[in-house]
């Protein structure tokens, strides 16, 4: 007879909280908590928000946003989705997301398989410590399989819904 594993318990208002940025990053099941199956995180958007194009080399991300208007690019899929919207962010691919409205905006984060967690909390760190070291963030980013683009469409999403580029 196998152990089942323990059971996790995070109710409304707990976990670790950081900043990323533009965007927060509320941790509720780390890759610990799963077997390493997935993370969950909760992202929340101010108005203007943006999340610059990236590719995710190891990981696909699900995203359900649970209150504002939150934008998402995909490749060449665009989509805007308001609470209760659901949205898969494949591996490989480059995407982006911003707050598409004038309310705060926020969504769960499915993260499948889990390890992009740890990425969060490292930049989380960074920030909180005061320690912008460029050469440190790249070395994260390289080190999670994460590469940020440069993509032809990004100009049009930031003029259409007046989004902050730094």
């Amino acid at each position: 007879m196998t152990t089942p594993p323990p059971l996790r318990v995070v109710r409304p208002g707990e976990g670790r909280s950081g900043s990323l940025g533009a965007i927060t990053v509320d941790f509720k099941l780390w890759g610990a908590d799963t077997g390493g199956a997935l993370a969950i995180v909760e992202h929340e958007f101010p108005p203007g928000a943006l999340v610059p194009p990236h590719i995710h080399t190891y990981e696909d991300e699900h995203s359900i946003v649970t209150r504002g208007t939150i934008g998402f690019r995909s490749g060449d899929r665009e989509a805007v989705l308001g609470a209760g919207g659901y949205i898969t962010k494949p591996r490989g691919e480059a995407h982006a997301m911003w707050n598409a409205g004038s309310e705060p905006a926020r969504m769960i984060e499915v993260i499948s398989p889990a390890g992009f967690e740890l990425f969060f909390r490292a930049v989380a760190d960074m920030i909180e410590a005061d320690d912008p070291d460029p050469e440190r963030g790249a070395a994260l980013a390289a080190e999670h399989g994460l590469q940020f683009v440069d993509t032809p469409w990004l100009a049009d999403v930031v003029r259409r819904f007046g989004l902050a580029t730094s």
